[in-house]
């Protein structure tokens, strides 16, 4: 006998999201995605398309009005609030435009902070956020402040904060947008590093450059979702 198919790292089932009012907004319309394990998927779409709404969702951030969201085979809607935000801390990581990281914390604390809230022991923290650093290629960097930091180094430290937890899924919002033209390249090309390592990564981006790394392009216009691609699952 041979084991069973893990599950997908996300799936979304007619999941929706929708404000009541007068009149209704229908932020997200009632979609079904699969994001296999290790899979590289952008997203594009103009803003006010419901982007930050499935962000938001994805992330665990938000609870649709509607339909199931799997993370890992593990339906969140039927959990407490307590364990929601324990998947969100251990097995989301995030990567914002605007980087996130605390001025007075050298970039290797800003590190270790992703593990505070999972109780690894300090002498673990130090260890892995280390490890995290040496990745993105900022090991001799770790007691320099933000401040004394490049705008791609400050960017390679915040996908340090959101790998060192292991996560299973890696949502970016414009991860490349507060960069210029070569920064771009040297940060597009750690994403592709952490997806040939097995990363599954998500991709929010307005740039079509960053969007074409994908191995899979969502689109989402007026809160509905498309994937073009030849195996796409999304509608």
């Amino acid at each position: 006998m041979t084991d069973a198919a893990p599950p997908p790292v996300m799936e979304f089932r007619s999941v929706g999201m929708c404000y009541s009012g007068r009149p209704r907004v229908v932020a997200l319309d009632t979609c079904d995605l699969r994001i296999g394990r290790g899979e590289y998927v952008t997203m594009v779409g103009p803003s006010g398309s419901g982007k930050s709404t499935f962000l938001n969702i994805a992330g665990l951030l938000d609870t649709p009005t509607s339909g199931r969201y799997l993370l890992d085979g593990i339906d969140t809607g039927t959990v407490t609030r307590r364990q929601r935000a324990a998947l969100r801390g251990t097995r989301i990581g995030f990567v914002f435009q605007a980087f996130h990281l605390l001025a007075h914390r050298t970039a290797l604390e800003n590190v270790e902070l992703a593990m505070v809230y999972q109780g690894v022991p300090r002498r673990e923290r130090r260890v892995r956020a280390e490890e995290a650093l040496h990745r993105v290629g900022l090991g001799h960097r770790g007691d320099f402040l933000p401040t004394r930091l490049s705008g791609g180094e400050r960017q390679r430290v915040a996908i340090a904060r959101a790998v060192v937890t292991r996560p299973s899924l890696l949502l970016c919002d414009e991860p490349t947008g507060n960069l210029d033209s070569g920064t771009t390249t040297s940060v597009l090309g750690l994403l592709s590093e952490l997806h040939d390592a097995g990363m599954t990564l998500v991709v929010v981006t307005h740039d079509a450059r960053v969007a074409a790394q994908g191995r899979r392009t969502l689109t989402m216009l007026d809160g509905s979702l498309r994937d073009l691609s030849p195996m796409g699952t999304a509608r």
